[in-house]
């Protein structure tokens, strides 16, 4: 007599460690790879010592919104002793630290919030250590606060473009503050993290092998019971119905919106109604999805201007992974017509079973565009003799494969400068997007203009006050003389809940760009606190 098998006792399940339970909200937002990046990065703030409190508020701000999600580095340049002021409106200062150097005593209780977080203090002058060899290796990032020496900042701006890292460089003043990002050359992102809504690939215009005979396999729909009629997946119920829906339409797809509503009348026409319910969910998830999946795939406007850039299609040895995996896809969207499929599938109304199997079925073609993918990334770094342990990991072409419609690459072709640089160099081509800035609707591009009034020449402040434009608010000379006012009359002074606003704001940028997740401001963000209003402005 045969024994009967024992139960297998499942692993037991492994708890979250003390780590992924300190950082859980944030690890949701951006996974363990962006927590990797974080703490892998060493952020670099310079402050001013010529003007107010410099920025320096917010600039702690920014960094505090850093500390907090465990940054790996940071480090204070700040040359400047605490004052009285300082410690009206500076929450990471006590009056112990009255004479004190601002960097040291910031740096020390900025270090509090989080011990995981290592923290360092430059208290010499700007001018006296930025000159020095190799003095920002360190840095993956550079904050700036306002105002700075023209030329730190030019030096600053200069070393962040010809590295690729990011600036950032933040002004506050009163109650209004500006965020000007200075992107490199080229700034790829890959987890955009799109729209849940549109990120849906199931292609069901354009269905696989598998895919097709998953849907053959349902058999003959009016012969199944009423409990397996209402448990058929909306997917397949849809790819059963377009079939149908082509033998009568010329061999033809519902491709117009007329054609769309026609086509989900008929699938809701095949749902039964006899039954206690009186209709079936399937059937209505089926007819609420024909007109946001009823659509050929697509190649999505990011993924064609990279397509086309020369660091796509020139490859070299020294060719940054993104690149070589971008150019990889690129010759599969060639050869199929179609990017790599990301293997995702709704949750619907299914058995467990049947929703399974569906999923395999993505999934398992996710995994084989991903493989083919792969093969290509391989000969291409044989072929260009990239060096040993250069090799492209497999989970970067896996998570570009996933994402791979919805990838961006944020550029700066001509390596500009901050445009507050621009405006101090007087750039022709600045200047004259200052206009259509400054008359766009109900804008609060005048701040901007107010913030720097030092750049701005008499000649070209009175031609853009003789704008003809009257909104709400007053005229245009209206709108730019009280902000004006504004800026001046506080004196180049901070106020600490306008700063702190603007340190969430500026830190979520700077997390944007050292994560490579989500998509970054490309511009300068203006804040108005009186209006709580906030705008992103092209310059």
């Amino acid at each position: 007599m045969q024994e009967a098998p024992r139960e297998v006792t499942p692993p037991p399940l492994q708890a979250p460690t003390a780590k992924e339970r300190k950082y859980d909200r944030q690890l949701r937002l951006w996974a363990a790879s962006g927590q990797r990046a974080l703490e892998e990065s060493h952020v670099l703030l310079v402050v001013g010592n010529n003007h107010g409190s410099n920025s320096s508020v917010a600039g702690a701000e920014t960094l505090k919104n850093l500390v907090l999600p465990s940054i790996g580095h940071f480090t204070v340049a700040d040359s400047a002793p605490v004052t009285e002021a300082d410690l009206g409106i500076n929450f990471f200062l006590e009056s112990d630290s009255l004479g004190k150097s601002r960097a040291e005593e910031t740096t020390k209780f900025l270090q509090e919030l989080n011990p995981d977080v290592e923290g360092h203090f430059i208290p010499e002058e700007l001018s006296q250590w930025l000159p020095k060899e190799d003095s920002l290796r360190l840095y993956n990032m550079i904050i700036v606060c306002a105002p700075i020496p023209t030329n730190e900042l030019q030096r600053l701006s200069t070393y962040a473009l010809e590295r690729s890292i990011p600036l950032v460089y933040i002004k506050s003043v009163g109650f209004c503050s500006t965020i000007s990002v200075q992107l490199p050359e080229e700034f790829p992102v890959v987890d955009t993290h799109p729209d849940p809504d549109t990120i849906q690939d199931l292609r069901l215009l354009a269905p696989w092998s598998e895919l097709s005979e998953a849907e053959k396999e349902l058999g003959d729909l009016t012969q199944m019971s009423d409990h397996d009629h209402g448990h058929v997946p909306w997917l397949l119920i849809l790819l059963r119905y377009l079939e149908e829906w082509k033998t009568t339409h010329d061999g033809n797809y519902p491709f117009s919106f007329k054609d769309k509503t026609e086509f989900r009348e008929f699938v809701r026409s095949k749902a039964r109604t006899n039954n206690p319910e009186g209709g079936e969910e399937n059937f209505d998830e089926a007819c609420a999805a024909v007109l946001r999946s009823v659509s050929a795939p697509s190649l999505g406007s990011g993924c064609r201007d990279m397509f086309t850039m020369p660091s796509c299609l020139n490859l070299t040895r020294s060719s940054a992974n993104f690149w070589l995996v971008a150019n990889a896809v690129k010759q599969f969207y060639e050869e199929h017509k179609v990017l790599p499929l990301s293997g995702g599938v709704p949750d619907m109304k299914a058995t467990s079973a049947g929703y399974i199997k569906l999923q395999t079925v993505y999934k398992s073609k996710a995994r084989a565009d991903v493989a083919e993918v792969t093969k290509s990334v391989r000969q291409l770094e044989v072929s260009l003799n990239r060096p040993r342990g250069s090799q492209v990991p497999a989970s970067e072409i896996e998570q570009f494969c996933k994402n791979a419609s919805f990838v961006r690459v944020l550029t700066n072709p001509l390596k500009q400068p901050l445009p507050e640089l621009r405006l101090i160099q007087q750039d022709p081509k600045t200047l004259a997007k200052l206009p259509a800035a400054l008359t766009n609707y109900d804008t609060i591009s005048q701040i901007f203009l107010a913030m720097n009034m030092d750049s701005i020449s008499e000649s070209t402040l009175s031609e853009l006050k003789a704008l003809e434009d009257e909104i709400e608010g007053g005229t245009l000379e209206e709108r730019i003389a009280k902000a004006i006012d504004e800026v001046q009359r506080c004196e180049g002074g901070e106020m600490h809940n306008t700063s702190s606003v603007t340190g969430g704001m500026a830190a979520q940028e700077v997390i944007k760009l050292l994560t490579r997740q989500y998509v970054p401001v490309d511009g300068v963000v203006v804040w108005d606190g009186i209006r709580a209003k906030t705008e992103v402005v092209k310059i």
